[in-house]
């Protein structure tokens, strides 16, 4: 029996919702660690120096970057599904080792397990729903893809610090980890099909042209692809410092744990639902300015954190610069694809997602050191500046593949209908084409 295969979000919906699930499960995992791993390093572990407690920070980011790549390089001679299922196996033992750790050696194991896990599980799922969708709703499909994920870090992360605000640090926040991990492992196993068959149709009718070397090319020589991959980069950078100096920062100005939650959740939560619209925005805004302006507003958001000192002030500077990354996010993945033939995607995304995670580990180590040496303020006020001259770089560098309208010339004219430039961008694509 043949089985027959379309492309599109419409076409292949409940796969999709099924993958948008598990992601989710994937992005809970990151939760897990995100508003009271630095506390148990310095209540439970007595570490003070920033650069050993950001340690686990460095470790998960080059173990998930090099495990990007590789998953790219994999993901056809093994199958997206069976590396999908192999990331749930490994991220079993993380809950287990985080509850009952009694050395911060076996917290650096656990991201080790971790960092595999999440380049193995959200790599796989992100190629897989690009291959369902075909060329159209790229956008879209990212922005649902990074929203399911995002989101679910904010629920895991406000979970937890609510949790041991109430029952202590260890362990009963780690039990939800323990739920996410199996129930990941069983929907990949019992619910996930292969997309090895999209990717082939899709291959058929691409007009778009390969690579020379995929990986100079995505990672420097091509003006679009090596624009973004700078930008992955310094977004993941300034988020490893966020995640990792965040949390400190607000405990010194006597936040209490479920403020510090509450702060650290709103980051991630704008993050991720924002995506919800920034996702469809690229489909049809300049993914160029897209970009700029979402690596605009995460530099003033970081700068202006500085000068916050209340509650509300983090509040709203964490929207600002949760809507900034919202921007980015799913536009560095849509812009991948769009300027890559099929066979090429997987590893030209798992070339972009190894250095943009190798960001985590340039961030933590550059912040711990900055701060150590300096002060938190000095470490934020210079990776806020650097976020704003990746922005620049991505103004003076990049460009637009197509006609599409830049954000601020919409801004300026929103009388003109948004759908008129959506067809002549695709009406674009296929002159390209021919």
């Amino acid at each position: 029996m043949t089985m027959e295969i379309k492309l599109g979000l419409k076409e292949n919906l409940s796969q999709f919702i099924i993958l948008i699930i598990v992601n989710s499960f994937v992005g809970g995992m990151i939760g897990l660690e995100r508003s009271i791993l630095p506390q148990i390093a310095e209540a439970e572990f007595h570490i003070a120096a920033k650069t050993a407690i950001l340690s686990f920070i460095v470790v998960f980011g080059i173990v998930k970057a090099l495990t990007n790549y590789y998953t790219g390089v994999l993901s056809s001679k093994i199958g997206r599904k069976n590396l999908l299922i192999i990331g749930w196996l490994i991220a079993i033992p993380v809950p287990f080792i985080l509850m009952w750790a009694d050395h911060w050696n076996w917290i650096i194991v656990a991201n080790v397990l971790l960092g595999i896990h999440q380049g193995l599980t959200w790599s796989s799922t992100v190629v897989m729903k690009m291959d369902l969708v075909g060329q159209k709703d790229r956008g879209l499909a990212m922005g649902l893809n990074e929203f399911a994920g995002y989101l679910s870090v904010a629920i895991v992360a406000f979970a937890t610090g609510f949790i041991a605000s109430h029952y202590g640090l260890r362990p009963y926040p780690f039990y939800i980890g323990i739920f996410l991990s199996i129930a990941g492992l069983l929907a990949s196993w019992w619910l996930v099909k292969d997309t090895r068959h999209h990717v082939a149709m899709e291959a058929m009718s691409s007009s778009i042209p390969r690579l020379n070397n995929i990986f100079w090319d995505t990672t420097l020589f091509d003006r679009n692809l090596g624009s973004v991959t700078q930008a992955g980069v310094v977004n993941n950078l300034n988020d490893g410092m966020v995640w990792g100096l965040l949390p400190i920062l607000l405990a010194q100005k006597n936040f209490s744990i479920r403020d510090i939650a509450i702060i650290v959740a709103v980051y991630p939560a704008v993050w991720g639902i924002g995506q919800l619209f920034t996702g469809r925005m690229s489909d049809f805004f300049c993914k160029k300015s897209m970009l700029f302006w979402g690596m605009f507003l995460q530099g003033i958001a970081l700068i202006l954190f500085v000068w916050a000192s209340t509650f509300f002030h983090f509040v709203i500077l964490a929207v600002l610069l949760g809507w900034g990354t919202a921007m980015v996010y799913p536009t560095f993945l849509a812009t991948i694809a769009e300027h890559t033939h099929p066979h090429d995607r997987p590893k030209s995304l798992g070339v972009f997602r190894l250095w943009r995670d190798m960001g985590y580990a340039m961030g933590a180590i550059l912040t711990g050191i900055i701060a150590d040496a300096f002060g938190l303020y000095a470490s934020v006020m210079v990776i806020g500046i650097l976020t704003l001259g990746s922005a620049i770089l991505l103004e003076k560098r990049m460009k637009c593949r197509t006609n599409s309208p830049k954000l601020t010339d919409w801004m300026f004219n929103p009388s003109h209908p948004i759908e008129d430039h959506q067809s002549r961008n695709r009406k674009c694509q296929v002159e390209v084409a021919v």
